[in-house]
């Protein structure tokens, strides 16, 4: 059956047969189940294979809503990405390798990279930086900035990295609430070949903050005063001196900030112990990732999947990671690809975001290189819609004979995949996968009950695991919302999904991004993909317009393909194949045609600013909208 007739009938697909054979937990089902009936051997087992100063004396402590894991246990992550590493046999192994979009690169082995993190540590300490303290990172995809993180944590500070780019009074507030004690701030990033500048962006934060700075310029001076200070001066006058310190399982790692639906930014706080076991073993189970792999996330340091999956994990793992500064389509739509076939690049995680990009520039661009290397590739950030599976499938995987194409799903608050769909089980369009190990989900109704199979809910979580957030930095009270929202002891993900008989999943996205119309639940995520699929649709985002009668109507708001007009004929025929599609209930009332979509810097649209000009509203808070 050929693939898109695959995709329609909704029939399942299996990765190569050579994939499944060789993968990394053969028997899913097996290693899923043992996770459930004995967490505490199963994690404790995952968490041995790692460098404790102090053995743990207990594996878990659930003391509902708080939870700590690896008991009496001191460890330090650092110690067990770069010392374990470098004083072994990777000591020669590259670490990370950094792009430019001009075609540079600069590769850190991982004795090179444990030499300059301690070095920078040493000097961390020297400004005052302490166990527990502070350190705001604003600095752009680099590895200055991974360092930067690294170093922090060698000493026990807890680091709290905001994406470079975000405005004053985001960055301002984000200094404020965690406490900081000092910023480490990049004065310009690059995108698009020209400069963006941060600089000045940081000293209107800090303006009347007693907060000191490290500069790591590249284009600009240092600026004067007691209080700033020079990274490489930093790094390179200082010896590789600081160790890495024992620090308690559940002291914390870093803080990062995430908006939410509305209001102020929440501070998600992780720990050393359990986000390095959990973030780890996901690396080796669910993306397959193999000692001697090239690893690539397309991410940013300043989302949670660039914390685990472009620092933490591969580092954790002794693999090669790729960093890449700048946009993905530059200086061609082939960026991407040419870098894949250079650096034989194995397993790739991405956003369906990125896949809807690169399906709108076309397949030839992939088609130019040689992506024989690439066996499998992630997709998480939002709900994956099946024409973009399908076409990663056909034009990044030779139509599914070589590699897989895996959905996954998870949040900021959780750390590490939670649902998914392992390269050994079938995967089925339109679903993001099952619970992975450690994980216990449900779908229920606004009363905490578990709704029928196939029957829309709320996503729910039925227990913890290692590398899910401990609290919400200075208000514990919110995290404790996030367990209490509704009946049953259960985490409450924010999510609409549902789920059937045989356990996949189908996340349809935030539950302020459900429709309404004449009584019938309609996912965001539904209409859009049948717009997409659509041939000459890039992009789509839908919201609810207010009906007396209805309840709502189906806005629509689309970004076209290259190569095609903006008619009044091209709307109707859109429009008409929605209905075709999804019937006539979900079907857009009005259709506006735009040059883009306004997303989030991490590449998630940003649904609730179009229905707030829409409804003439305040859209909230705005800090990670891209420019």
């Amino acid at each position: 059956m050929e693939l898109e007739q695959l995709l329609k009938s909704k029939v399942s697909y299996q990765a190569p047969a050579a994939l499944r054979q060789n993968a990394n937990i053969p028997d899913f089902w097996a290693e899923y189940n043992r996770s459930l009936q004995d967490p505490e051997a199963f994690w404790g087992e995952q968490a041995r294979q790692f460098h404790w100063f102090e053995p743990f004396e207990r594996v878990l402590e659930w003391n509902f809503p708080d939870h700590r894991w690896f008991l009496g246990g001191q460890t330090n992550i650092t110690y067990n990405a770069l010392d374990r590493h470098a004083k072994g046999a990777k000591r020669n192994q590259v670490a990370l390798l950094y792009l430019g979009e001009d075609g540079s690169e600069q590769k850190l082995t991982y004795g090179e990279l444990l030499d300059r993190v301690s070095r920078l540590a040493t000097g961390l300490k020297s400004l005052g930086v302490q166990k527990g303290d502070r350190v705001i990172i604003y600095m752009s995809l680099t590895l200055e900035g991974v360092m930067a993180m690294l170093a922090c944590a060698r000493i026990g500070a807890i680091h709290s990295v905001v994406y470079a780019g975000l405005g004053v009074s985001a960055l301002r507030e984000r200094i404020t609430d965690a406490g900081a004690k000092l910023v480490i701030a990049g004065d310009v990033s690059y995108r698009r070949g020209k400069p963006v500048d941060l600089e000045s962006i940081v000293l209107q934060a800090i303006e009347d903050l007693d907060v000191h700075t490290v500069w790591f310029s590249r284009s600009k001076a240092v600026p004067e005063g007691p209080r700033f200070h020079n990274f490489n001066q930093l790094l390179w006058s200082h010896k590789p001196e600081a160790e890495a310190v024992p620090l308690d399982s559940e002291h914390p790692l870093f803080i990062l900030y995430t908006s939410g639906s509305t209001g102020k930014p929440k501070g998600v706080v992780h720990v050393h112990g359990g986000y390095m076991v959990g973030t780890a073993y996901h690396l080796r189970s669910f993306f397959d990732v193999k000692d001697t792999d090239v690893y690539w996330a397309t991410s940013d340091i300043g989302w949670i999947v660039g914390h685990s999956y472009i620092v933490y994990a591969p580092l954790l793992m002794g693999i090669t990671s790729v960093l890449r500064e700048g946009a993905p389509d530059y200086p061609n739509p082939a960026a991407l690809w040419q870098a894949v076939e250079r650096y034989r690049v194995n397993v790739m995680f991405t956003a369906p975001t990125a896949v809807r990009m690169f399906m709108k520039f076309g397949p030839e661009w992939p088609a130019r290189h040689d992506l024989s290397s690439l066996r499998f590739i992630g997709v998480a950030g939002e709900p994956l819609n099946p024409e973009a599976w399908q076409w990663a499938v056909e034009h990044l995987m030779d139509g599914g004979r070589r590699g897989f194409v895996a959905d996954n799903w998870w949040q900021t608050e959780l750390g590490g995949p939670t649902l998914g769909t392992p390269l050994t089980l079938e995967g089925k369009p339109g679903f993001v996968g099952v619970p992975l190990p450690g994980v216990e989900a449900a779908v229920v109704d606004a009363d905490g009950n578990e709704v029928a199979p196939g029957t829309g809910g709320l996503l729910a979580l039925k227990r913890p695991f290692p590398h899910m957030m401990r609290t919400v930095w200075g208000n514990h009270t919110r995290y404790t919302q996030y367990w209490t929202e509704f009946p049953g002891n259960v985490y409450a993900a924010g999510d609409v999904a549902s789920k059937t008989a045989e356990g996949y999943f189908t996340v349809l996205g935030r539950a302020d991004d459900v429709l309404n119309v004449a009584g019938h639940r309609i996912g965001t995520a539904d209409v859009e993909s049948a717009l997409v699929s659509y041939p000459a649709v890039a992009e789509a985002a839908v919201i609810g317009v207010p009906d007396p009668i209805k309840g709502e109507n189906i806005k629509a708001f689309v970004v076209l393909r290259m190569g095609h007009e903006k008619t009044e004929a091209l709307k109707t025929e859109i429009v008409q194949h929605v209905r075709l599609e999804l019937g006539p209930i979900a079907t857009p009332s009005e259709l506006v045609f735009l040059d883009k979509l306004p997303k989030t810097r991490s590449g998630k649209i940003l649904r609730r600013l179009l229905k707030a000009q829409e409804m003439g509203r305040d859209p909230g808070d705005l800090s990670t909208l891209e420019e």
